[in-house]
């Protein structure tokens, strides 16, 4: 997993971060699901961590497709 180095990365890479992070998230989501289902009683606690690292992944999947919307935007822009 690399982090957005935004100036070197390509509108392609940054749609393939997108779907690495979006994909991380969905295999959380789950996990947790089938801990639930599983398990007699939840842990609270553990359960709010795992919701937050959905949350973060997500932001960073959202992050990473408006970036690269933003560049084919411009792009478009530039060609017309």
């Amino acid at each position: 997993m690399s982090e957005i180095n935004e100036s070197e990365t390509s509108t392609h890479d940054l749609l393939n971060q997108a779907t690495e992070w979006l994909q991380y998230a969905r295999g959380l989501t789950e996990l947790l699901a089938e801990l639930v289902h599983e398990s007699d009683a939840v842990d609270c606690n553990r359960m709010a961590m795992g919701l937050e690292a959905i949350s973060a992944l997500t932001r960073l999947g959202v992050r990473c497709t408006a970036e690269a919307h933003a560049r084919m935007t411009w792009e478009r822009a530039g060609r017309a």
